[in-house]
């Protein structure tokens, strides 16, 4: 499995093999502890702020990480806190891109 996520590339959609598997998923996971595996099929994460400002300019980082990665995460915010679910919605499920891209987020 891939050591120093933060340092990888996202791949294609297209290039991908299919979502990972479980035991997969947990070599990964211990990459990005803060984040939580829901229900088998994504990782989630929420972050906290002191207002509005300043997580609407987190948003915007992730989105310039998500837009040069050509992977896109599903983003809910609003005053002081912003949810981050994470899944390759090509594959309906985990891939190596969610962890490579928690890792960047992780980052921030």
């Amino acid at each position: 499995m891939l050591n120093d996520l933060h340092k990888h590339i996202c791949v294609s959609c297209e290039d991908s093999r299919g979502h990972l598997m479980a035991d997969e998923v947990k070599e990964l996971w211990r990459q990005v502890p803060d984040w939580s595996w829901e229900n088998h099929h994504h990782l989630a994460r929420e972050f906290k702020f002191k207002n509005f400002a300043e997580a609407l300019a987190f948003v915007n980082k992730v989105g310039e990480i998500a837009e040069k990665e050509g992977h896109h995460p599903d983003i809910k915010f609003g005053w002081g806190y912003v949810t981050i679910n994470l899944f390759t919605h090509a594959v309906d499920g985990l891939t190596e891109n969610d962890f490579i891209l928690a890792a960047k987020i992780d980052r921030l």
